[in-house]
């Protein structure tokens, strides 16, 4: 014997509680599945602004420790999403010209959202913009790009880096450890 459907099961007040039901969920869906286009214009226009502040690059720096060499990126505001990405050569963002930092292996540091640069354009970073370095691994540093929300730096290895990068607090800052 085949068992009739639930609803139809349900007394008749039920079944009409159970449509009505149905009725309103089917409406609500239809009204969050419409586009912004078709809803009714409305007469009161309310603009609320969220103001984020993008991370300031305002220096970079290094060190050598007994097992290890540090860089250091010093921000305002808070640490980006950052990358740390091996590359074959170090080029300037923009124009594509090879960084000239001597070495032999690189890696490119990224970070997103970020600027070296306040709202009227002018430079808020007080680091090198090129720097030949003399510690156990790292030979050299480079600001490579201040573009489009986006601060990139290019270190220069004469040996293979292995390396590790975390962010520290209060202040803000990146730090990329190179192991010796």
């Amino acid at each position: 014997m085949k068992r009739p459907h639930p609803l139809l099961r349900l007394r008749p007040h039920r079944r009409r509680i159970a449509g009505l039901a149905s009725g309103i969920l089917l409406v609500a869906g239809l009204s969050f599945a419409a586009p912004a286009s078709a809803a009714a214009p409305s007469t009161t226009t309310t603009t609320t602004t969220t103001t984020t502040q993008t991370p300031l690059v305002v220096n970079a720096r290094w060190a050598g420790h007994p097992t290890y060499d540090r860089i250091v990126i010093d921000l305002q505001a808070f640490v980006p999403t950052v990358t740390v990405t091996p590359v074959p050569q170090l080029r300037y963002d923009g124009s594509g010209a090879p960084v000239p930092l001597a070495g032999k292996h690189f890696l490119e540091i990224r970070l997103n959202p970020a600027a070296a640069h306040d709202d009227a354009g002018r430079s808020v970073y007080v680091g090198p913009k090129l720097q030949k370095i003399d510690l156990v691994k790292l030979k050299g540093i480079a600001l490579t790009g201040d573009y489009e929300g986006y601060v990139t730096f290019g270190a220069a290895f004469d040996t293979l880096p292995y390396y590790r990068a975390f962010s520290l607090h209060s202040p803000e800052r990146l730090v990329v450890d190179i192991a010796h």
